[in-house]
């Protein structure tokens, strides 16, 4: 159907195709120069130490478990508040998802104190999830992951421009991943980044992204090397050249979209407390400068969600769930240790979560239209 207002929208300009359009006429159009400028500049923008642009952000965050050596049987700390693809690259590796609960109705990230009681002598990694682009409380997270040798991976899929304490979400644990999807903030269309300031971890995990080679084609191009050994069992997770080049155009543009996120959720916020002081806000007064990837809202317990949802459709208005919840699904629940564990938490709130749009392009009078038409979702 033709939406209203849509959930996402993609703000590309003429910057954007002249920039492929550039890249194609070079004649080169599988990973080199342009995608080695996309990580210099998102490796500056980070303050990371080491940056590599892959496919997608699922395939980064499988590199970052490779890289944790993560071995069949091993577990993992992690929230089931997220997309699929977070277990899910914990799986390939073998080892298993030990789902922990979310803090609250005010913070939808995963709870630190629920974390400590996940670990057992199997755990080797926590696995954060920046709901939204809030970010989790990494400072503590830290400490935990600290005090029992545990790898910290963080899924900042939500978080390109996320900061706490003047350091982007993604550059506290070991290793980051940022994706660049079509409704991400920015965009290459499907893409993504992994960063790192362990140097050991940047050369493991470069050689997972191609085939575990020791030299890449762009490498032989330019007469670096003729030849190559392959040292590791890797993968073929590189970027191409067009999609970087979009990707630095939208890094640069990247601050200006989320000035007006927060603007437009901000917009939200006020409307709501004097239009629906009934829904829930969560991340109201979070701590750090959230990229507000997503605007969520919790409805009261007594109104039923799918009626909402098909309410706000009537009117136009595309609303989504972030997320059905992984331990929920059939493929989690074949597994007789995920499927024994109770995340009662985080199940009572997920049941209530409703995904409203936010996007650059948003106007006042679409968020006054959107407000409006829950005030009369509410009612019915």
């Amino acid at each position: 159907m033709t939406w209203r207002i849509p959930l996402a929208d993609v703000d590309v300009s003429d910057e954007e195709i002249v920039a492929v359009t550039t890249v194609l006429k070079s004649r080169w159009l599988t990973m080199g120069a342009v995608t080695q400028e996309f990580e210099e500049a998102f490796k500056e923008y980070s303050g990371a130490k080491f940056a590599l642009a892959v496919t997608n952000a699922t395939t980064g965050l499988h590199m970052g478990c490779l890289a944790a050596d993560l071995k069949p049987g091993d577990e993992v700390v992690l929230p089931s508040l997220t997309f699929v693809a977070t277990a899910n690259a914990v799986c390939y590796t073998g080892a298993v998802p030990i789902f922990a609960e979310i803090c609250g109705e005010n913070d939808l990230n995963i709870d630190p104190k629920s974390i400590e009681e996940k670990i057992t002598p199997r755990t080797r990694a926590i696995m954060v999830v920046h709901y939204g682009g809030y970010a989790c409380n990494m400072p503590e997270i830290m400490r935990i992951a600290e005090e029992h040798d545990l790898t910290v991976i963080e899924d900042a899929a939500h978080a390109s421009g996320s900061f706490l304490d003047s350091r982007m979400l993604g550059t506290w644990g070991n290793v980051g991943c940022y994706s660049f999807f079509s409704n991400k903030n920015m965009t290459t269309g499907e893409g993504g980044m992994v960063v790192t300031n362990d140097e050991e971890i940047y050369k493991k995990m470069s050689l997972i992204r191609s085939h575990g080679m020791t030299s890449l084609t762009w490498d032989r191009h330019r007469g670096h090397a003729w030849s190559y050994d392959v040292v590791d069992l890797g993968y073929n997770y590189r970027i191409d050249e067009m999609r970087a080049a979009v990707g630095l155009a939208q890094l640069r543009k990247l601050d200006a979209f989320n000035q007006k996120r927060r603007l437009i959720t901000q917009m939200y916020i006020d409307l709501l407390h004097d239009c629906c002081p009934e829904v829930k806000i969560p991340f109201e007064h979070h701590p750090g400068i959230s990229a507000c990837h997503l605007f969520v809202i919790l409805l009261p317990e007594n109104v039923e969600r799918s009626g909402f949802m098909e309410k706000m459709k009537s009117a136009g208005i595309q609303t989504s769930i972030h997320y059905p919840l992984i331990h929920k699904f059939s493929y989690y629940q074949k597994d007789p240790l995920v499927a024994s564990q109770s995340l009662p938490l985080t199940e009572s709130i997920a049941n209530r979560e409703v995904t409203l749009p936010l996007y650059p392009g948003l106007t006042e009078n679409d968020v006054n239209y959107i407000v409006q038409s829950i005030k009369e979702a509410l009612r019915l």
